[in-house]
């Protein structure tokens, strides 16, 4: 108790930075650490004598005990990261490790378990990825910096927005973001695909219909655009839909009336309209495939989202991103990408853009069973284009991570006529931080 002398093992446990404790065979805490203590805010005097899982309450006491492992098969854990809960019910990070308590004899008596507070590093990782992300999107690039500071000006007006983008830039999560910052974010917003629906499908989608007006329509359904009444209506991939709509969707953005199928009268609509297209609509404007006058009604406010090979800077940070969600969601601890695989992902083009890299990294989740994502985990088409692969020629010219990482800054400085302040602009960065990246790989610019 805390009257008694302290013991010389109680002594050293004290002066250890981490959290420790020990268990008997029956699973009571025997011992209980100063660092313990502060880190869980429970007194020794409490902890000691009940149940390890009634003291610290973390996320795998009840199904997936680290300790116990430990106990059972006798194999040590090192490093894994987890939650408890403090005497305030305060959630916080974790690192432990645990290893078997014997006696002399060499028989099991109980075991140790050691935990590291992470609540600093947590707190340090989660504001650089705030610098770095808006609202789920991820990014450092000078361009996707610029549109995420006029993200909010956008989002407070009621303007039409047409985000224009190649398949997979993430246009769906800017329409999200455009909503969540707007006046609107308290009302639904309503996603169609006008690209994955036959017309006659994507018409009474849209304005839904009425009782009667054919023959399975048994009672009134309401389409996309009154479900979401207030809020935002977000059409993807509008370059797809026919003539015929075009032209009903056209009066809703003049007119903010509409009629479901085998309605009398027309209905009022307050929505707001957020369209997205991979395909360039003035082309299809010149082809006379898309209405000129539809066109300039969407077309108020335009944002285009850079291609991923336009970020490539951006490819370390979404690859982390998306293995530590997969990792989460596959209940694996993979802590890194080896640099073999980060030299394959950013010599490579991406035509499937920020999708393809995510299903890139979701296979490699599932196959890998260390803590580091290595080539043997990338897709077939990545790893094995023999002769004829573009990122084995690239891997071939410039050999190692550094090499790539030398060529990609010169390309960048190339295209600012080495001016450092507009690339270290373009590649999100402070000007010192390249020129320390420019000596350290011995870059130096033209006379």
């Amino acid at each position: 108790m805390s009257g008694e002398p302290k013991s010389k093992t109680d002594i050293i446990l004290d002066s250890i930075a981490d959290g420790v404790f020990t268990v008997d065979s029956d699973w009571k805490i025997t011992s209980f650490n100063r660092a313990a203590e502060e880190i869980t805010r429970i007194n020794r005097d409490e902890a000691i004598g009940r149940h390890c899982w009634d003291v610290f309450k973390a996320s795998i006491c009840e199904s997936n005990c680290s300790l116990r492992q430990t106990m059972e098969t006798g194999v040590p854990i090192v490093n894994k990261n987890i939650f408890i809960l403090t005497s305030e019910g305060r959630r916080i990070p974790v690192n432990i490790s645990t290893a078997l308590l014997k006696d002399q004899g060499g028989k099991v008596i109980g075991g140790v378990e050691t935990f590291r507070d992470l609540s600093i590093v947590e707190e340090l990782r989660k504001e650089l990825k705030s610098r770095h992300s808006f609202f789920d999107i991820i990014s450092k690039n000078s361009e996707m910096i610029r549109l995420f500071g006029i993200m909010e000006q956008v989002a407070e007006s009621d303007a039409t927005v047409l985000l224009v983008g190649e398949s997979g830039t993430g246009k769906e999560l800017f329409a999200k973001a455009i909503h969540s910052l707007s006046p609107r974010r308290d009302r639904p917003m309503v996603t169609v695909n006008c690209g994955a629906l036959p017309d006659t499908l994507l018409e009474s989608e849209l304005f839904g219909y009425k009782a009667g007006a054919f023959t399975d329509a048994k009672k009134d359904k309401p389409g996309r655009i009154a479900l979401a009444e207030g809020g935002t209506l977000f059409l993807d991939e509008i370059g797809d839909i026919s003539a015929a709509l075009q032209v009903r969707l056209l009066r809703v953005l003049q007119e903010k009336i509409f009629e479901p199928l085998g309605a009398t009268v027309p209905f009022r609509a307050d929505v707001r309209i957020v369209a997205a297209t991979n395909i360039p609509l003035e082309e299809l404007v010149a082809e006379g495939r898309f209405r000129h006058d539809l066109y300039y009604r969407i077309n108020v406010v335009r944002i285009k989202l850079p291609p991923l090979r336009e970020r490539r800077e951006d490819v370390p940070l979404l690859a982390e991103h998306f293995l530590r969600r997969f990792s989460g969601l596959n209940e694996k601890s993979i802590r890194s990408i080896s640099d073999g695989v980060t030299a394959v992902l950013m010599a490579y083009d991406f035509p499937g853009n920020i999708r393809e890299l995510e299903n890139i990294i979701q296979y490699g989740v599932v196959l890998c069973r260390g803590e580091t994502l290595e080539m043997e985990h990338l897709p077939d088409y990545l790893r094995l284009r023999e002769g004829r692969s573009e990122v084995a020629a690239d891997r071939s010219r410039k050999g190692s991570l550094g090499e790539l990482e030398k060529n990609f800054l010169i390309s960048c400085l190339e295209r600012k006529n080495w001016s450092r302040s507009g690339a270290a602009a373009e590649l999100g960065i402070h000007p010192s931080t390249l020129w320390r990246r420019m000596k350290r790989l011995g870059i130096k610019g033209p006379k």
